[in-house]
């Protein structure tokens, strides 16, 4: 089997669409102050009810990877269907510098993470990091799920099926 089937096989399965995000604390308290970076997931899911766990798979060697590795407290943004652009944008390749990325998005920071909550979402969770699995070219970071607020979003979910997002109902 090639790459291309396998893709194209499970491009058939549709996935919700996630913005993982943390914080970069500051290096030393006088220094600059600590980044936020994200990443548009559409491989999360849910793993356990007791503890509260949840998994999100991230590219090995990619900026997530490597901040996650090294900060254990991260947050996911479930998003909505009127959300596109933010999943767009937080996936594209040869993207510009996460700074500019958050520069006009709405959100707020998590009380307990410092990560960015992106306003408008059906959901938000804060985490903290339980384990790491490797994973051929991905790492599964499961996380326990520290809060988890509901927002008055409207509307249904953000899906990726098919390579493309779309929302429910769609064809």
């Amino acid at each position: 089997m090639s790459k291309d089937e396998f893709r194209a096989a499970l491009s058939r399965l549709a996935a919700g669409v996630v913005l993982v995000t943390a914080h970069e604390p500051a290096l030393s308290p006088d220094g600059p102050r600590g980044e936020d970076a994200g990443m548009t997931a559409t491989a999360f899911m849910s793993v356990s009810l007791d503890p509260p766990l949840v998994l999100v798979s991230v590219r090995n060697g990619s900026r997530m990877d490597d901040l996650l590795l090294e900060q254990p407290l991260w947050a996911a943004s479930l998003l909505g269907e009127n959300q596109r652009q933010i999943a767009g944008r937080f996936s594209m390749k040869g993207r510009i510098s996460d700074r500019l990325l958050f520069q006009d998005l709405p959100y707020r920071r998590g009380e307990v993470s410092g990560a960015p909550l992106v306003e408008g979402s059906l959901a938000v969770l804060e985490c903290r990091t339980e384990q790491r699995v490797e994973a051929g070219d991905h790492t599964l970071v499961i996380g326990r799920v520290l809060t988890a607020d509901l927002p008055l979003a409207e509307g249904g979910p953000l899906t990726y099926f098919k390579g493309r997002y779309r929302q429910l109902g769609q064809n």
